[in-house]
């Protein structure tokens, strides 16, 4: 996965919702829905998307599938974001130095 499935993933608003709520705690599809404005099948839907981007993990107890955050699902994306703080910092360290040379 990269980080663009990612960001493609948590795009969508209700996705974020239910990744944020898995989170908490491990959850059925039935679970999720309770707290979704939206359908048990399109949690069903939603949850494809984020496992296929590598972000939930799901198991199979009889008949119940439960959910989980898999947190190295985020890795790329911290990488990603973090390449952006480096050239912040090296942004800060530079003109550090230029003013350091002015004086």
């Amino acid at each position: 996965m990269t980080y663009n499935d990612v960001l493609d993933a948590l795009a969508d608003r209700t996705r974020r919702r239910m990744f944020e709520c898995l989170r908490l705690r491990p959850m059925t599809v039935g679970e999720l829905a309770e707290l979704q404005p939206v359908s048990r099948p399109a949690v069903s839907q939603h949850l494809r998307v984020l496992e296929t981007a590598g972000l939930v993990n799901v198991e199979a107890h009889g008949k119940r599938r439960i959910y989980s955050v898999r947190r190295e699902g985020m890795e790329k994306l911290r990488i990603y974001v973090e390449g952006f703080w480096s050239d912040v910092l090296d942004a800060f360290a530079a003109e550090i130095e230029t003013r350091k040379s002015k004086n």
